[in-house]
């Protein structure tokens, strides 16, 4: 088992509302999260909170490059959290070393091939689609086994790349 810290860059993070969208707060969160004994630092520059909006892909790379820059060197691997393919080629040139997609590569027809160049580790998530409609998506008779043919359908795609 590995514990994944997570590392949220946003003003406007559903996990802990915008505390370390400055590059000292990160690096000092991050600093914390590696004395408390996590395995990987996952970090993400754009909030998928429900009925956020999105940010553009300068932004995104903006707020996630300083960070993944500042610790490559730390000894602790480093995920990026985007559905972008540009911003997970950036964040893999500085250091990070696995793609967290939460979209399973349906935000970015370009994500899943991005990742297989790279050979880069990838975690594909079930995704219904951006945070603005996704409660109204979240509808389900049997949520389990749709939620297995979706990732089914998502791992194919991967496979494919």
């Amino acid at each position: 088992m590995k514990i994944m810290g997570i590392l949220n860059v946003t003003p406007d993070s559903f996990a802990d509302g915008g505390k370390h969208n400055s590059l000292a707060s990160a690096v000092k969160r991050a600093q914390e999260m590696i004395s408390e004994g996590v395995d990987i630092i996952d970090i993400g520059g754009e909030s998928t909170r429900p009925g956020a909006d999105r940010v553009s892909e300068a932004e995104e790379i903006a707020r996630v490059i300083p960070v993944i820059s500042e610790l490559a060197g730390f000894g602790v691997p480093i995920s990026i959290d985007t559905m972008r393919a540009s911003t997970a080629s950036a964040a893999i040139a500085a250091g990070a070393q696995i793609i967290n997609d939460v979209s399973a590569g349906l935000a970015d027809p370009e994500m899943m091939s991005v990742a297989a160049e790279l050979k880069t580790p990838y975690i594909a998530m079930h995704w219904r689609g951006q945070s603005k409609a996704m409660n109204s998506m979240a509808i389900y008779s049997d949520v389990v086994r749709e939620v297995i043919t979706e990732l089914e359908v998502r791992i194919a795609a991967a496979e494919a790349a």
